[in-house]
């Protein structure tokens, strides 16, 4: 599993493991959590970089129609996740 180590605004770098990612209306989105193996909490963040940026730049989706949205994809690609907690 691929691991990733992001540069958090506050608190310093956050390092989250890729489950999987997804195209969605030609918006690229990871599918991360922090625990290599096992349960654990899971996050759906949204690349919202631009042509000029010179590294890709990803925040939380918090937009509850479009995490619902993206959420389903994820749950149609990978069999075995479920997402609870979601309202």
């Amino acid at each position: 599993m691929e691991k990733l180590i992001f540069e958090a605004g506050e608190g310093g770098p956050a390092e989250f493991y890729i489950l999987e990612e997804t195209k969605l209306g030609g918006v690229s989105y990871l599918l991360v959590t922090e625990e290599e193996e096992g349960d654990g909490e899971a996050f759906i963040l949204k690349d919202v970089s631009t042509p000029e940026d010179t590294e890709a730049l990803y925040e939380a989706v918090e937009d509850e129609t479009e995490l619902g949205a993206v959420a389903a994809v994820f749950e149609s690609i990978l069999e075995d996740i479920e997402f609870t907690g979601m309202e």
